[in-house]
């Protein structure tokens, strides 16, 4: 199914880890711009538009939370990339979890960024499947113009927050709805985390509101082999609103990874 997915493939095969990059809801692989122009000159940078969002189809949508991983994965067999670091944020990362359980094999590092492992909660599993239901009725432009201040900082750039505007009033409301449905019913990734065996990093925004601090603590807690990066002056897409400090740290833990390969 995978090659239907619109995607970014930068950079040379080398002998350094390829880096995958999963955009988190309801954004596209454009939420990687700075990434895309800064680690494809050392190594392969792949970026896909899950399905429902982006360039990608909205049809079939997603029904169970695994369908994105086995997206990524089929993705990846078509690219011929069979081991790479995996970076996602907010439902990107928790995305990234479970290509974790389902491929483990495959996955030399991992990178967090603001994001939880949890289960929903029987009030989430209502307020996202109520939210699915409004964006559906409305579209996306209100729900976009009232989260776009804790999306991002509200002393942010002007030019990150028209992006971020950008990206959720571009999403299908039919492929954001089905991601917000089949997110609702994910696993707990908690028990997962304790078993990860390859380098991770965790990163959250000061300022985020969406997955504070504290969860990161909690998360980087629960890595065996894990570092963590506070963003200041950052909310919930620290990637955009300081991209020098995140790039750092992502670079820390790609040399990590890179450092253990034969």
């Amino acid at each position: 199914m995978a090659p239907f997915l619109a995607y970014e493939d930068k950079g040379p095969d080398t002998h350094r880890v390829p880096l995958v990059l999963v955009h988190g809801h309801p954004f596209d692989r454009t939420m990687w711009a700075p990434q895309l122009a800064r680690f494809p000159g050392t190594r392969r940078v792949i970026a896909p538009d899950l399905r429902g969002y982006g360039a990608s189809p909205t049809a079939p949508a997603v029904t169970d939370f695994s369908g994105f991983a086995r997206d990524i994965e089929a993705l990846l067999d078509e690219l011929n990339v069979q081991s790479f670091v995996l970076a996602g944020l907010s439902m990107g990362g928790q995305i990234v979890m479970d290509c974790y359980r389902l491929f483990p094999e495959r996955v030399r590092g991992l990178v967090l960024a603001d994001t939880f492992p949890s289960a929903e909660a029987p009030e989430g599993v209502r307020s996202r499947d109520a939210m699915a239901d409004r964006l559906l009725a409305e579209g996306m432009r209100g729900y976009a113009d009232e989260v776009l201040e804790r999306m991002v900082a509200p002393y942010a750039s002007a030019e990150v927050k028209a992006h971020v505007h950008a990206m959720m009033t571009a999403t299908a409301p039919e492929g954001a709805a089905a991601a917000l449905r089949a997110r609702a019913r994910r696993p707990d990734y908690g028990p997962l985390l304790r078993r990860v065996r390859v380098p991770a990093l965790v990163v959250v925004g000061a300022d985020d509101t969406f997955t504070p601090v504290s969860d990161a603590l909690a998360l980087h807690a629960a890595l065996p082999d894990a570092e963590l990066h506070i963003v200041e002056g950052a909310a919930h897409l620290p990637n955009l609103e300081r991209p020098e400090v995140f790039d750092r740290a992502l670079e820390e833990l790609l040399a990590r990874v890179d450092a253990r390969q034969p």
